[in-house]
């Protein structure tokens, strides 16, 4: 279970950075990135939607877990 608070804090280390929160989601930018990417403010995600996200950051589900197990 992973909430959307802890997705984005690991989303943070690989370089996004929280820029505001609208509603229940929280955007995220990256440097040199034209999109951004919106996380649920959820207690715990979906595991379809965390892949997908996890999918769009530009990381593995073990890059995802590592850096999560490193908080």
């Amino acid at each position: 279970m992973v909430s959307g608070r802890e997705a984005r804090r690991v989303f943070e280390r690989a370089g996004w950075e929280f820029r505001r929160q609208h509603g229940s989601h929280m955007i995220l930018t990256k440097r040199g990135s034209v999109v951004s990417r919106s996380v649920p403010d959820h207690v715990e995600l979906a595991s379809g939607t965390l892949r997908k996200l996890i999918r769009l950051a530009g990381i593995s589900v073990e890059q995802f877990v590592q850096t999560m197990r490193r908080a």
